[in-house]
């Protein structure tokens, strides 16, 4: 049965999918322990910890930001490095390498960005709450492949494929929305800096440098200067990320740095980086006696909605109008039917969501309720995706015994 969903998949995208599948897991096993110790009696413990301050350095050259802003800001931007290279992975090799293979992810996803922001701000549309539209654009691939591993183990390879580039680019546009509208102001004497460590890095790349310690160097350099431009220093690691050498086939690239880099980085950013992050930003005092009346809060509706609703009719509502109209093609035995699986699991947010949520609020109720509703809306887009790919399984199931007795 796994042949049908890894088929003739490259040992680096199997070893990804394996790898984001399985941390889902271990992210909602930590989102839920920060939400029970957040409404027990350690909760000033827990979040007396994340606002300790931590410095390093030493006078002018020391930076010290709280153990929270640690995690989001710097410990995060390995995250969006590996994200800087799935992204240039998938052009150089994966399923944006084509015009025609990547058409039909990449519209999906723009529209999978594009109806949930729309739907947050017809519900907060001068309101305070606002700068939130970003909130419901992301879509989380841990948990994402996490469950069609679990349910959809007889889909096709290429709803795998599509979901994962689908997320690429979804995260693409997440990151390009938080550089240019969470960024509340910008100095420019960092930034030019940052551009001039980025170049460099560019040229050595160009002229093969393969001493690692190069880019590991010039990339801290460019987390710290990006960060003291007033841009967010994940961003940094996305520019790494593209940047790293990659080769010029996938033979090269088995070789290459980025691969290097990717294979160390992996296992950590699955299984350490991310849980840690969900562990840090899921602790949610939850007021149980107003629970109703805060999830009809526009903040809460805009959310929910944005992702569960949004997310389908942005990602299928494109993909279906693509392929009726013949200007894209689905993947090898990939139906409708499986893309519409695919955009309801695309409705699961979490990360990128929360991450997108930490910038947007500064009001620590209105933070509080966007995260509880974040919650939410992953874990019913969770659900009713498994429910559909299920339902697509038994549906298959029935058709295949249909032909065999009249055989």
């Amino acid at each position: 049965m796994k042949d049908k969903i890894y088929g003739k998949v490259p040992v680096y995208f199997l070893n990804f999918f394996k790898k984001e599948s399985a941390s889902g897991l271990i992210l909602l096993s930590f989102a839920v322990l920060a939400m029970i110790i957040a409404n027990s009696s350690y909760a000033d413990t827990y979040f007396g910890f994340l606002d300790t301050y931590i410095t390093i350095g030493y006078g002018q050259f020391s930076l010290s930001m709280s153990v929270l802003h640690w995690i989001n800001d710097g410990l995060m931007t390995l995250f969006f490095l590996m994200v800087g290279m799935e992204i240039k992975r998938e052009i150089a090799f994966g399923e944006l390498k084509s015009r025609s293979k990547m058409i039909l992810p990449v519209s999906a996803a723009i529209g999978g960005l594009v109806i949930p922001a729309i739907i947050y701000l017809i519900f907060n549309a001068n309101e305070p709450t606002s700068a939130g539209w970003g909130v419901p654009m992301a879509t989380d691939i841990a948990f994402a492949l996490g469950i069609l591993s679990f349910v959809g183990k007889k889909a096709p390879k290429g709803i795998v494929v599509f979901l994962t580039a689908l997320a690429v680019v979804d995260d693409l546009g997440a990151i390009l929305v938080i550089a240019i509208f969470y960024t509340s102001q910008i100095y420019w004497v960092a930034l030019v800096i940052g551009l001039v460590i980025l170049i460099a890095l560019a040229l050595a790349n160009r002229f093969k440098v393969k001493a690692i310690s190069i880019y590991i160097i010039g990339g801290i350099l460019l987390w710290f200067f990006v960060l003291k431009s007033g841009i967010h220093p994940t961003f940094a690691g996305v520019l790494l990320g593209l940047v790293l050498p990659i080769g010029k086939n996938e033979t090269e690239y088995q070789t290459s740095i980025s691969h290097r880099f990717e294979t160390k980085l992996l296992t950590w950013s699955s299984f350490v980086i991310m849980p840690i992050f969900a562990f840090a930003n899921s602790g949610i005092t939850i007021d149980f006696p107003n629970l109703s009346t805060l999830l009809l809060e526009p903040v809460s509706l805009g959310i929910v909605l944005g992702l569960v609703i949004g997310k389908q009719l942005g990602i299928f509502g494109v993909s279906f109008l693509l392929v009726k109209s013949k200007i894209a093609t689905l993947p090898d035995q990939v139906s409708l039917k499986y893309v519409y699986g695919a955009s309801v699991l695309g409705g699961i947010g979490f990360t990128m969501s929360l991450f997108i949520a930490s910038l947007s609020f500064l009001d620590a109720t209105v933070l509080s309720t966007a995260k509880m509703s974040i919650m939410i809306a992953s874990l019913l887009s969770g659900i009713l995706g498994a429910i559909v790919f299920k339902l697509i399984e038994l549906s298959e199931d029935f058709q295949t015994q249909i032909l065999q007795e009249k055989a």
